[in-house]
């Protein structure tokens, strides 16, 4: 696979094909995408908007074909019959969903197999399936630039750990730096020779040779894989944390401290139910814990967030065109839902521009929010209209969004709520709104019967709904409407302005320009 997305026609790496054939498309074609790991077999669809995909379907097999590896040299046999299995189902899938190729990459385990090849060899022979077997340096790139999908410029150092390997890749304006690969996985820690002293040596020693050639790296750091995965759902259990969705999640290096405690005075059994980890996975976190620790120790990021792009998306980034890798993949994501699912696909860039005058002094970051949450107004409109308010709330909190931290997802959900409902107490999702400031809080609030109130004009998608003007320093809220827009200002348009203007504790008043 080149570095480059820039492929010659007949250069495609494991897809075999290109993906973006129009730099300006805003669409991605199914794909599927399989990665035979070290501990899981992934089958993963994609589909929506190319520039933040969202899963189709995802399916997860536990195989733990790396199992015994580090004292074999071969795969485990319950290993590859499970994980054939596995691919034969895939494939099965594939052909009832009309997908083809799939593109089956594998990792550490079988790259260090010696009975690897046969593997390959036998998966093709069975499934059809040609698997791309990639070297650990090409692992870590290709995870770093699935972080760099759902983080745009981001800088820091990701670190994907798997069954057999653990790899790192550093990040900085929008390119992969330096690569490296280890054996710190927890499959081939957990059967060390040595006991637990000797691992804990081994992952010390590692741990510093990899500093050495990642040198500082102070920043960020970016963890992807399920073992980290699971670290974070126990860190979230043992907070109380009320938001589960662990992409964008955020640790602190003294709250991973506390959670590898609680994690080890824990009972497993209990713990994992809790949590909803598998027991499988339960049984390699405590190994996992002991890298995390050593990582964490060693680099000192000034923070710690956790990932769920990994792989798979790293290699749709791998072919994007430049113009498209420069997306907002939140913007991108929320195009494609309006003009999916919105009665009027259009409207939600009438309703921003109309809008935006209260919040001119808005800073970017909250701007891109706004025009977010105008795009996503109407695409929950088949919702029973009882529940309308909570189903745009826990679609926004919740959806695969790339390039949303937890607060903005908060605050996103807020808006919409109060798009269809003006309280917001007595909700079931009180306890999440928490996460953002009270005046965060308020914004979403006048961003919301913004919105409310902004839908009542509602012409073509391109016409202009009226005018607003805010004075804030002299609390003065102004409607401008042309003769012809003025009988949409009816009974129930007043009260949604005048709901509007009580949040925002302003007089109003309504002209008509002939």
């Amino acid at each position: 696979m080149n570095d480059s997305p820039r492929m010659t026609p007949t250069d495609w790496g494991p897809f075999g094909r290109p993906l973006f054939n129009d730099p300006s498309s805003k669409a991605l074609s199914r794909v599927g995408v399989v990665d035979v790991g070290s501990n899981s077999v992934r089958l993963v669809v994609f589909d929506g908007a190319a520039r933040s995909p969202a899963y189709f379907y995802n399916e997860k097999i536990m195989c733990a074909l790396g199992e015994g590896l580090g004292e074999t040299g071969q795969l485990s046999p319950e290993g590859r019959r499970r994980a054939l299995s596995a691919l034969r189902r895939f494939q099965k899938l594939a052909d009832g969903l009309g997908i083809q190729p799939l593109t089956t990459v594998a990792t550490a385990a079988v790259r260090e197999a010696s009975d690897g090849p046969d593997f390959v060899t036998e998966v093709a022979r069975e499934t059809g399936l040609k698997i791309h077997v990639i070297d650990g340096q090409e692992e870590a790139r290709l995870s770093a630039q699935g972080v760099l999908l759902g983080w745009p410029g981001s800088y820091g150092l990701v670190c994907d750990i798997g069954g057999s390997s653990m790899e790192l890749a550093e990040i900085g304006g929008g390119q992969v730096g330096k690569c490296v690969t280890s054996a710190l996985g927890p499959l081939k820690l957990r059967n060390m020779k040595g006991g637990k002293k000797a691992r804990k040596q081994f992952i010390k020693d590692t741990v510093a040779q990899l500093a050495e050639t990642m040198g500082q790296q102070r920043n960020r750091l970016f963890l992807v894989g399920g073992s980290w995965r699971a670290i974070a759902r126990i860190d979230m259990h043992r907070r109380g944390y009320p938001l589960h969705v662990l992409h964008e999640y955020r640790m602190t290096s003294k709250a991973i401290d506390a959670t590898i405690r609680h994690t080890n005075e824990s009972d497993p059994t209990e713990l994992r139910q809790k949590c909803g980890v598998s027991s499988n996975r339960m049984a390699l976190v405590p190994y996992a814990c002991e890298v995390l620790k050593e990582v964490v120790r060693t680099f000192r990021p000034h923070d710690i967030a956790v990932s769920s792009y990994g792989i798979r998306e790293g290699m749709l980034y791998e072919q994007m065109p430049q113009k498209l890798r420069d997306r907002d993949p939140l913007i991108e994501s929320c195009y494609f839902a309006e003009n999916k699912d919105a009665r009027l696909p259009g409207f939600g860039k009438s309703l921003y521009h109309f809008i935006l005058p209260l919040f001119s002094s808005a800073p970017l970051e909250r701007k891109r929010l706004i025009k977010a949450a105008c795009l996503l107004h109407d695409v929950s409109w088949r919702a029973h209209p009882d529940y309308r308010a909570e189903v745009c709330f826990d679609n926004a909190t919740r959806a695969n969004l790339g390039g949303l931290k937890h607060s903005e997802r908060v605050f996103l959900g807020l808006a919409l709520l109060h798009r269809y409902k003006n309280s917001r107490a007595g909700t079931s999702f009180e306890p999440i709104f928490g996460l953002i400031d009270e005046k965060s809080q308020k914004q979403a609030e006048i961003l919301g019967k913004a919105m409310r109130f902004g839908a009542m004009m509602w012409l073509q998608a391109e016409q202009p709904l009226g005018q607003l003007k805010w004075k804030p320093k002299l609390k003065e809220l102004t409607l401008v409407l042309s003769n012809d827009a003025a009988p949409l200002f009816g009974e129930v348009a007043a009260a949604r302005f005048r709901s509007l203007a009580m949040s925002l504790e302003a007089e109003t008043e309504v002209r008509i320009k002939g």
